[in-house]
């Protein structure tokens, strides 16, 4: 029950909502979703940080960079919440537009953070 608690918390925030729909697309450097989110990198990093300790989200360090992407469902109540973020976050207007942002973002700049 302790970790639905922390899932539905990480779940609670727009922000964490937002990197979640970013995230659908697959593996992004935090500096992706700086840009994208126009978030100071401390703000990102603390939200990626309750997405990760919910289990949301998985993350790797390639150099001084860290990228994030979501995480398979390691029960049947994560993995099913999963495939819901999947299905019907994708729909939201803040996540098409965030993801539009991302398009154009990742079209216009070689990505410095690989």
């Amino acid at each position: 029950m302790k970790n639905a608690v922390q899932i539905f918390k990480a779940l609670s925030d727009e922000t964490r909502l937002r990197i979640l729909g970013l995230l659908l697309g697959g593996e992004l450097c935090v500096c992706d979703l700086v840009a994208v989110l126009e978030l100071p990198q401390s703000t990102v990093s603390r939200h990626l940080s309750t997405l990760r300790n919910s289990g949301l989200v998985t993350d790797r360090r390639q150099g001084v960079w860290m990228h994030y992407s979501l995480a398979a469902g390691e029960d049947l109540f994560h993995s099913e919440l999963v495939e819901f973020l999947r299905r019907d976050i994708a729909g939201l207007p803040q996540v098409e537009r965030d993801q539009q942002a991302l398009q154009g973002y990742m079209a216009g700049r070689a990505r410095a953070c690989k």
